[in-house]
């Protein structure tokens, strides 16, 4: 391969959009990382949620506030957060960016 088109091959994979590439989260460190900073309801919850293809985003670190776990939908145009107690809650206050 030359030089060029190597170089054209680096551009053509740094193209890619966004939308064919899952930014968030998949199953790996990343995923246990964030698993580890919730409680136990709240992680049996997100089990519950996961069931139904709900996937955690990431977690929401608020300055002074308590880290707030967002989880989508399967088709991730649709979020949650988890309350600490485990709840859902479905009007968090907040949008996210799209």
């Amino acid at each position: 391969m030359s030089v060029n088109a190597g170089h054209a091959a680096l551009l053509q994979e740094k193209d890619v959009p966004d939308q064919r590439r899952e930014r968030r989260i998949s199953d790996g460190p990343l995923a246990t990382a964030l698993r580890a900073g919730l409680n136990e309801a709240q992680l049996k919850t997100l089990r519950t949620m996961e069931q139904f293809q709900w996937k955690l985003g990431f977690i929401r670190r608020p300055m002074f506030g308590e880290p707030v776990p967002v989880i989508f939908d399967r088709d991730g145009k649709r979020f949650v957060t988890l309350e600490r107690d485990g709840r859902i809650n479905e009007r968090p206050g907040f949008s996210v960016r799209r």
